[in-house]
């Protein structure tokens, strides 16, 4: 007799990804409703017939449930990839989410960044902006780590420039600022626990390839 299957475990960003990520798995023969149900309480939703749980969770906790194995398989921003710089592996780009993680500032902050002098930098992705200025542009800054509205530090004079996420860049311009740099192009992503990569080797590989081919 064959073991019993285990359950496999996804944990998913809160937020705008999730709709996204529940249509493309619908597309893969994948059906969970209640993920969706914004009415419900319930806080991990069972696909029996395939032995797949789902919970939601903040982004950036998602690397972590990843990394620890309480969740085989993740879907989250490129950006929390990147900022929480957790040991897993990144296996798909998923293609929709699509945004840009850019230095923004008033037009007049431009010099300073071409002179590479010392300024401050406000963050929620401090990770993020000190990699991208100690290591890309080789240019000392003080970084300042603030949890929203980032905008407001040029505006208030916290800082000289942010680093953050734009995706119409409608709120930069309504502030009187401008994107001054483009680190990186940023989308959702797959990303999958390393020993669940190999003991769940076949299982996995199957989702991935049936999510590739559904994108």
């Amino acid at each position: 007799m064959s073991p019993e299957k285990r359950y496999l475990t996804f944990a998913l960003g809160k937020g705008r990804l999730v709709n996204s990520t529940m249509e493309l798995l619908e597309k893969c023969g994948i059906h969970c409703e209640e993920v969706t149900d914004k009415k419900t309480r319930k806080l991990i939703f069972t696909n029996e017939e395939l032995k797949l749980k789902f919970f939601l969770a903040k982004g950036p906790d998602v690397p972590t449930y990843v990394e620890y194995g309480a969740a085989d398989i993740g879907i989250v921003g490129k950006d929390t990839i990147m900022e929480e710089n957790r040991s897993v592996y990144e296996v798909l780009d998923l293609g929709f989410g699509k945004c840009r993680m850019c230095v923004c500032g008033p037009e007049s902050a431009r010099e300073l960044l071409n002179h590479h002098e010392m300024i401050k930098v406000a963050s929620k992705y401090p990770n993020i902006a000190r990699d991208y200025f100690y290591n890309r542009k080789q240019q000392t800054v003080d970084i300042i780590k603030l949890n929203g509205s980032v905008e407001l530090g040029p505006i208030v004079n916290l800082s000289d420039v942010i680093v953050d996420i734009v995706e119409t860049g409608s709120t930069l311009r309504e502030n009187g600022l401008t994107v001054l740099e483009e680190i990186c192009p940023l989308s959702a992503r797959v990303i999958v626990n390393q020993v669940s990569m190999q003991m769940e080797s076949d299982r996995i590989h199957k989702l991935i390839n049936d999510m590739k081919e559904n994108l």
